[in-house]
């Protein structure tokens, strides 16, 4: 058994192996937000797959926050039927699941939402879709509100953990650059400043939820943006959560308007390529007490295990690979050690907006051209 195979927990949340699939939009919900059956097929395959933890795409906690079509919304108790059914379907599999919840802020899209977009600072930056609407202190309190009565939902509703999305542009990592903060208030300015949002939403979570429950995020520690966050005022976010309790750090890193150093890089083709935040999680590990895990390019077993072995991460995360191969960790796990057939395309999201859910186009094009050759 290798080290990335073995049984841990975090709290009250064990899994299986140190594999985690990270959040990832899949546009398989209702346009109010409501899960779909096709969305618990989705996760069920993953929990049979083999994966340790699967942590459900960004949970909108207010209808304002919502951006991209099929989302999922964890913004009001009605939803409470279909998602104790998906806990425990996803349970009876033998999975474990936590689900992400988040607001997009300025990247949230009107016209899915139906509201004007909300950020730290009013106006428009290289990110955002359209003009922002600069937050009132009300609003935040409001938000604040909104994400601890997500993580409230998520706890009496069956799942196994929550994670807040601080990293990729959206609200959380917006108050905390200085991109797209410019705020003069006690929200912005200093990294002291940044950081309160952040500190604010965590707070009231484990009001809400207990000192039991696991509490989770994924974090940017840099916007790779001229002039967004910074590795420091990364850092020192990481810093304040673990002194506060929190109980995992997902590092990423990356935003929409970061290019080729975005969160999801293109042309993942060989081991050199893969973990590009290995080295932004190995800083984050030095500086906190709480586990950690990499997200970003992983697709060998070798560079896996590699990055819980000798990089000293304790859990490794990720996206794309599970859209085409779900069973990708269990294939591991028996024997077959043989890379991800994910090509780093990302066209998996081209029918999550043209046709209600995500899936690996190249392996749909190869399976269609098999059974025309049968």
């Amino acid at each position: 058994m290798t080290q990335l195979f073995e049984e841990t927990a975090i709290k009250s949340m064990k899994m299986k192996n140190r594999i985690v699939r990270s959040a990832t939009w899949e546009g398989m919900c209702e346009d109010d937000g409501r899960p779909t059956p096709k969305l618990i097929d989705f996760y069920v395959d993953l929990a049979k797959g083999g994966v340790g933890l699967i942590i459900s795409s960004y949970a909108f906690v207010s209808s304002e926050g919502k951006q991209l079509p099929g989302k999922i919304g964890i913004q009001t108790d009605d939803f409470a039927d279909a998602f104790r059914q998906m806990t425990a379907t996803v349970h009876e599999a033998g999975g474990t699941i936590a689900i992400q919840i988040v607001h997009a802020g300025g990247q949230a899209n009107p016209k899915t939402s139906g509201m004007p977009a909300l950020a730290p600072s009013g106006g428009k930056v290289a990110q955002f879709p359209t003009e922002a609407v600069e937050l009132t202190v009300d609003d935040i309190l409001r938000i604040v509100t909104a994400f601890a009565d997500g993580a409230r939902r998520a706890k009496e509703w069956g799942f196994d953990g929550v994670q807040l999305h601080g990293a990729h542009g959206y609200l959380i990592n917006q108050f905390l650059s200085p991109l797209t903060n410019r705020r003069t208030d006690a929200y912005g300015g200093s990294i002291e400043n940044r950081c309160r949002f952040l500190m604010e939403v965590y707070q009231a979570i484990r009001e809400k939820v207990g000192d039991d429950y696991p509490v989770m995020i994924k974090l940017n520690l840099a916007d790779n943006l001229e002039g967004g966050l910074e590795v420091s005022d990364g850092l020192a976010a990481a810093e304040k959560l673990a002194a506060a309790g929190i109980d995992a750090i997902e590092v990423s890193s990356g935003t929409p308007a970061s290019g080729e150093m975005g969160p999801s890089r293109p042309k993942i083709n060989k081991p050199e390529r893969e973990a590009y935040n290995m080295a932004l999680a190995k800083q984050v590990q030095e500086v906190v007490n709480c586990p950690v895990m990499a997200v970003g390019g992983f697709r060998s077993y070798e560079v896996s295990e590699s990055a819980v072995v000798e990089g000293g991460v304790d859990y490794i995360a990720m996206s794309r690979p599970f859209i085409r191969e779900p069973g990708l960790a269990g294939r591991w796990s028996g024997g077959d050690r043989s890379p991800s057939t994910c090509v780093s395309c990302g066209k998996c999201f081209i029918p999550g907006l043209k046709e209600g859910g995500i899936y690996c186009v190249t392996e749909k094009r190869l399976q269609e051209q098999a059974a025309t050759q049968a």
